[in-house]
């Protein structure tokens, strides 16, 4: 039994919908084949993209046609509620995501941003073959689904993406978005892109940042701990480590007090990468908080909080990537 299936099979509403996504799938492979196969210019293509993920919601899924808002406001398409929107999903030309970081990157940012525009607490982005959705939690991307719609079968993840799922926490993270895309050996280019909104300070992207307040607006991104390929920055990680967990040098970063654990978090988990702490010297000096010392000290409540069942003190998204 699947952790999904584990987790929410009790419910009607659940084993309903899987049993139509498993009905539906077949044809839905079969018009996605058909459309994909179009010769078409890259605008058709990409509208052609958005028709795929259109038959998606509201034939293998169950959203009401009258639900899928497609170009609404600045976002291709926006899944909507008894007048609540739910999610935002970022469409781009098939083949244009999958293998390609940068190119993920770069649409999860500009989703992040029609999001913060319509206040909308999830986002998504998906080229017709791959889709890949997260929830916005205190400025922090958690992991909804991601899922391939070339499989041969409907992916059991999709239901969280369904009328009564996507209001559900998932629980167990998704799957590490890096590795998927690196999945059959192709390398993964890491690059900030052309285009894309930076920090006036810093010059890096929305993902460099452990903190985003509004995607939109650069200057309530804090405390940059990534380089701009998206490798742990030795030299900036301690300090964004120092400054959520003590007061750095002072330094009053605005982070609110719900978001501190999921912040905490996330830089433990690059606090783990090799060679994301610079080394250390036998040179006296001030104590302060290393990395090592943050991973050691200040995540030991998070691990017990595990044990002890008490899930909300550490993002389900994240802790299975703390496990000792």
């Amino acid at each position: 039994m699947s952790a999904i299936e584990e987790a929410f099979g009790h419910l009607a509403s659940y084993r309903k919908c899987v049993e139509r996504m498993r009905a539906e799938w077949p044809g839905f492979a079969a018009r996605r084949y058909q459309r994909l196969q179009q010769r078409l210019s890259d605008t058709a293509i990409e509208k052609s993209a958005e028709n795929v993920l259109e038959d998606l919601f509201t034939t293998v899924l169950d959203w009401p046609l009258a639900d899928v808002l497609l170009q609404e406001g600045r976002a291709d398409v926006v899944l909507s509620r008894a007048g609540f929107k739910r999610l935002v999903l970022e469409v781009k030309k098939p083949g244009s995501l999958i293998w390609h970081r940068p190119a993920v990157n770069k649409a999860l940012e500009q989703a992040r941003r029609y999001a913060a525009d319509q206040r909308v607490g999830a986002v998504a982005v998906s080229d017709a073959t791959m889709l890949y959705a997260a929830d916005i939690a205190n400025g922090i991307l958690r992991d909804r689904a991601l899922v391939a719609l070339d499989s041969s079968q409907a992916p059991e993840a999709l239901w969280l993406l369904s009328v009564h799922g996507i209001y559900q926490r998932p629980p167990v993270v998704a799957v590490d978005l890096d590795v998927a895309l690196a999945c059959n050996g192709t390398a993964i280019v890491n690059d900030t892109g052309t285009g894309a909104l930076l920090h006036p300070k810093y010059k890096l992207g929305m993902r460099c940042f452990a903190y985003v307040g509004d995607a939109g607006d650069a200057h309530t991104w804090k405390l940059p701990y990534l380089l701009a390929d998206g490798t742990p920055d030795a030299k900036r990680l301690p300090k964004a480590i120092q400054c959520i967990v003590t007061s750095y040098r002072g330094a009053n970063v605005g982070i609110p007090r719900d978001a501190s654990s999921d912040v905490m978090v996330l830089l433990a988990i690059a606090a783990k990468e090799p060679g994301s702490c610079p080394a250390r010297t036998h040179r006296r000096q001030p104590r302060t908080v290393t990395p090592t010392n943050f991973s050691n000290r200040h995540l030991q409540p998070f691990h017990l909080a595990c044990h002890a069942g008490a899930l909300d003190v550490v993002p389900t998204a994240l802790r299975a990537r703390l496990s000792p």
